[in-house]
């Protein structure tokens, strides 16, 4: 009879990445599993809006190698934090766009204590979205084109002369190309909450009775 072999630790450990691998799949699966009626356009902006607010955070996580870091008074490493945060913070918001397509954004995902596996609220969802996308189409569309336009702050100000904008060759070039994405963001949200609307209103909806079969008798 043939003996099975006994694992050893070198076993264990090879095995170890392929359990970690597994549970990341799962996991982006899970994230990005689309919900149903989910239009194929939609599941595309939805995935794109995080690339969109990508170049900016890696343009931001520069200031972390800079020499001035251009925060007055703060301290280096308060500034270096700040950076850090807001740029971890906008890549999460960025992604909450997903959620209006995938189906974590109409049911709660099973480990969420005492939501899981219920339907979600579809104000819970359209109002902070809808709030989301005004407030980020006026500032990273309406503000942000005045301002490159005027070349002024919202009070009327030119900008000063260390502003990212004015410091001249591929330093500008880099600092439009990172942030001229972000005219998109607000945009896109807003896109995508009136086609998550759209959808669960229609998912409820229906006649209020139902259809029967009807057959002409003469």
């Amino acid at each position: 009879m043939l003996q099975a072999r006994p694992t050893t630790a070198t076993d264990e450990a090879a095995d170890t990445p392929r359990r970690c691998e597994g549970r990341l799949a799962r996991a982006w699966r899970a994230a990005h599993e689309p919900a149903a009626g989910v239009p194929r356009w939609a599941r595309r902006v939805a995935y794109a809006v995080p690339l969109v607010v990508l170049p900016s955070g890696i343009w931001r996580l520069g200031v972390l190698f800079a020499a001035d870091k251009r925060g007055g008074s703060i301290e280096d490493w308060a500034m270096n934090g700040y950076v850090v945060f807001l740029t971890l913070v906008s890549e999460v918001l960025a992604f909450t766009a997903v959620g209006l397509v995938a189906r974590w954004g109409e049911v709660f995902p099973r480990w969420m204590p005492g939501l899981g596996g219920r339907r979600v609220p579809t104000a819970a969802a359209v109002v902070p979205a809808t709030i989301g996308a005004t407030v980020l189409t006026l500032v990273f569309t309406v503000i942000a084109i005045l301002t490159t336009v005027t070349q002024s702050k919202t009070n009327g100000d030119p900008l000063p002369a260390n502003f990212p904008s004015k410091a001249g060759g591929w330093e500008t070039v880099y600092f439009y190309a990172s942030y001229v994405p972000l005219v998109l963001w607000g945009p896109m949200l807003g896109i995508l909450t009136y086609a998550y609307w759209h959808r669960r209103r229609s998912a409820t909806a229906g006649p209020l009775m139902p259809r029967r079969a009807l057959s002409c008798r003469t």
